[in-house]
């Protein structure tokens, strides 16, 4: 038989079984899955859909009344423009996309919005998470705009030079950008805050003299000139084991080894240095910023009574965060100045306040007892470290009513009246707030101490020592033998001040301190 007969009596495909149809199909198959994953992008890309999860109204009204929508241009800014890299990163605008977009669907079915502390999730801590730099950076290229103040050229001048090599953000200093908050400023703080609270009195009511102590026992400090008085308490001196024993769940190696160490009487305060306190210090010896460090160095250290004090120059933006101030700790202000505070309230007073050593620190926190914290319980309890605690919630039972930490603060500081003391009457030593000490860090300082070390300080080193945890700190952080350091350079990142401030951190909220009194008894 034939070729050509064999072809003929072939029989025929059906329409469906043709490779031309196949081929079309699934290009038109593809087309329209395409076309769906478009239309499904871009639903998901608008505000409409970000609202569905985010339900809590303080994300839709803060945004509005932003400058990113509320401006003088009629730009609107949406929600992906700053919360997902550029869509020409198209690898990294549509990951994050998906995986935003996955835990934003698991929290809203999974979790109640009710329980949701919107107000911690708007601090920058937990901000930065979700603004990627380069979404800014797209859109404001310019960064010398017509109008920009000598301020702005300044700051955006040391971005420039410094992004890359510190790793900044510009959320850091615009954090209010996208959603208002009416307790943030961006520029230099104005007037005197403590004249509208504390001071706010008639000047009758005054303290002509500081408190007189005979005896040594507990006092309330008076401050001549202000308001403004605070509970000391007096702690008897002693000989404590300092450091942590190797048991110690969390401990770490600079607290090693455990040793004797004696402390002399001491009178310390009951709670952190208050915002109270510290404004009527800044009231009487601010300073203007014009003048060199080393010149204010100086004029300090050979200061003769309190009119020839310098105290700190104006603070960029509230330096309270808007939490509130009053009886909350100061916070945010240098190592250098808290010693200036404490030469003020000398110079005021009449006694010798300054900042405790790390063993007076540690003595007081103890309050007499030799464990982890001077209440019962076990780290391993408390912390929210580890693998398990995905599965169990962690004890709070006894430390909340100790412990400002991470578990219960809100991401923020709390009042001294939230807490109760520990045994020698004093609040807040763990938690709250970091609190300097007179010492400078030693990793290695405990084990350059032999026998029982009488009023120790260290005096060398480049950091200074700050105890006690603070506000987001885990419950393994706060025990009484933790020790930290600061960290300054890095504390002053965004602070783009030539030189930088001597007196305000930009770059650390968490930080304060609380004043001893030396005994003459």
């Amino acid at each position: 038989m034939s070729k050509i007969s064999k072809r003929k009596n072939k029989p025929k495909k059906k329409f469906h079984q043709r490779k031309g149809f196949i081929l079309t199909t699934g290009i038109t198959i593809g087309v329209v899955f395409v076309a769906a994953l478009y239309q499904t992008s871009v639903y998901f890309s608008t505000n409409e859909s970000c609202m569905v999860c985010h339900v809590h109204p303080h994300a839709e009204e803060s945004w509005q009344l932003s400058v990113h929508v509320n401006n003088g241009s009629g730009v609107m800014v949406n929600c992906v423009d700053c919360h997902l890299p550029p869509t020409d990163n198209t690898w990294a605008h549509y990951s994050a996309k998906a995986v935003l977009g996955a835990r934003d669907v698991w929290g809203y079915l999974t979790k109640d919005s009710a329980d949701f502390n919107w107000e911690q999730k708007s601090e920058l801590e937990h901000a930065v998470k979700y603004i990627p730099n380069e979404s800014c950076v797209k859109c404001h290229q310019n960064l010398f705009p017509e109008g920009v103040t000598d301020d702005g050229i300044t700051a955006h001048l040391y971005y420039e030079e410094n992004a890359e090599k510190l790793d900044l953000q510009c959320i850091s200093c615009h954090l209010d950008a996208g959603h208002y908050n009416p307790n943030y400023a961006h520029g230099q703080m104005v007037g005197i805050p403590g004249m509208s609270g504390a001071y706010d009195v008639d000047t009758s009511l005054y303290f002509k003299e500081a408190t007189q102590i005979a005896t040594f026992a507990d006092f309330r400090e008076q401050i001549p000139g202000t308001a403004i008085s605070f509970n000391m308490i007096a702690i008897d001196g002693g000989t404590f084991k300092m450091g942590s024993p190797e048991k110690e769940s969390f401990r770490n190696s600079d607290e090693s080894p455990q040793h004797e160490v004696t402390v002399s009487p001491f009178f310390m305060a009951e709670i952190e240095t208050t915002w109270d306190q510290y404004w009527a210090f800044y009231a009487e010896t601010m300073s203007e910023g014009r003048t060199p460090p080393e010149v204010v160095y100086e004029n300090n250290l050979n200061a003769l009574g309190v009119d020839a004090i310098s105290g700190p120059t104006p603070p960029f933006g509230y330096p309270d965060q808007g939490w509130g101030q009053g009886d909350r700790p100061a916070i945010t202000m240098t190592h250098y100045a808290a010693e200036t505070y404490c030469q003020w309230l000398s110079e005021k007073t009449g006694k010798k306040y300054r900042l405790p050593t790390e063993a007076e620190w540690e003595y007081a926190a103890r309050g007499g007892t030799e464990s982890a914290y001077f209440f019962p319980g076990n780290p391993k309890e408390f912390s929210n470290q580890g693998f398990m605690r995905n599965i169990f919630k962690p004890k709070t039972d006894s430390i909340s009513y100790y412990v400002v930490y991470d578990y219960n603060s809100s991401g923020r500081t709390q009042l001294p009246s939230e807490v109760m003391p520990n045994p020698f009457g004093l609040k807040n030593m763990l938690g709250n707030v970091l609190e300097y000490t007179a010492d400078k860090y030693d990793p290695d300082a405990y084990n350059k101490r032999t026998g029982v070390t009488v009023n120790p300080v260290v005096t060398e080193g480049e950091e200074w020592v700050v105890r006690g945890g603070y506000y987001n700190s885990d419950a393994a952080e706060v025990r009484s033998a933790s020790r930290f350091q600061t960290h300054h350079d890095d504390w002053l990142r965004t602070d783009p001040q030539q030189p930088k401030s001597i007196w305000w951190y930009s770059d650390i909220k968490g930080i304060g301190f609380r004043v001893v009194c030396e005994s003459e008894f």
